[in-house]
């Protein structure tokens, strides 16, 4: 039997949502620092902390609505 006869079932999964946001999080925090966009190292750790926030709360939301 040749391989393009053979059908396979779609593996599809779950976007992890934490994940997600979170390497944008730092992707853009990247950027805005080579830029030196942000200079204050205070302003940068309350905007990590809040970025986190956000991804966890995000990722906790998926997952009730996940379930339902």
């Amino acid at each position: 039997m040749p391989r393009d006869e053979v059908e396979r079932p779609r593996r599809l999964h779950r976007t992890d949502w934490m994940a997600l946001l979170s390497g944008v999080l730092f992707v853009v925090l990247g950027i805005l620092i080579v830029t030196r966009a942000i200079t204050d190292p205070l302003v940068l750790i309350g905007v990590v902390v809040l970025g986190l926030a956000f991804a966890g709360v995000v990722a906790i939301l998926a997952k009730v609505f996940r379930h339902k």
